[in-house]
């Protein structure tokens, strides 16, 4: 019996595999510049305006994750994509408000981290849309934010996410999209 236990235990010993540790190194974590393909995709990155609320911020840190508020798709002049999608937009103008928030979202980050090149990983994404009851493409309209993410990203971008229709959004916005991104120091 104690050399069945030895063997087990050699056995186990054998096939664990050390904890991998963090990468300490300088190497880059992208072997593209990250900034400069949101500018080659016709992308200007705008600064963040501040929460409506005292009790609010637009990003929360804990370790390794950082949880990005919902925004809206606000557009350069401050003005928002409003209305129900299914109703007062289509599918394809709901896909482009929902791109719109992805690049409120990369402002966000930008602000936050200073370098986009510390995203490690997108790791969860809540999309809500503004939309009839008859509409049932919300995935389809969130797609517009996650097809951005994984464009400037990569499979660094690909993440887990639930889409979803709501019966109204704050300021009749169209879509609203929060996250959690890992990031690396």
């Amino acid at each position: 019996m104690k050399y069945l236990y030895l063997f087990v235990f050699s056995v186990m010993l054998f096939n664990c595999k050390p904890m991998q540790e963090k990468n300490t190194n300088s190497e880059p974590q992208y072997n593209y510049d990250v900034e400069q393909k949101i500018q080659d995709l016709g992308i200007a990155l705008q600064t963040p305006k501040a929460p409506k609320g005292a009790n609010i911020v637009r990003a929360v840190r804990s370790g390794n994750l950082l949880f990005l508020s919902g925004k809206g798709p606000t557009k350069p002049d401050g003005t928002n994509v409003t209305g129900k999608v299914g109703l007062d937009l289509d599918e394809q103008q709901g896909y482009a408000a929902a791109r719109l928030v992805a690049i409120n979202q990369l402002s966000v980050l930008k602000a936050e981290l200073g370098d986009l090149h510390k995203v490690k990983r997108v790791v969860k994404v809540f999309g809500m849309v503004n939309a009839t009851p008859e509409f049932t493409k919300h995935s389809q309209v969130i797609n517009g934010f996650s097809d951005l993410f994984i464009e400037v990203f990569g499979d660094r971008g690909k993440h887990a996410r639930a889409a979803v229709g709501m019966v109204s959004l704050p300021g009749d916005i169209s879509v609203e999209v929060d996250m959690v991104v890992e990031i690396d120091d």
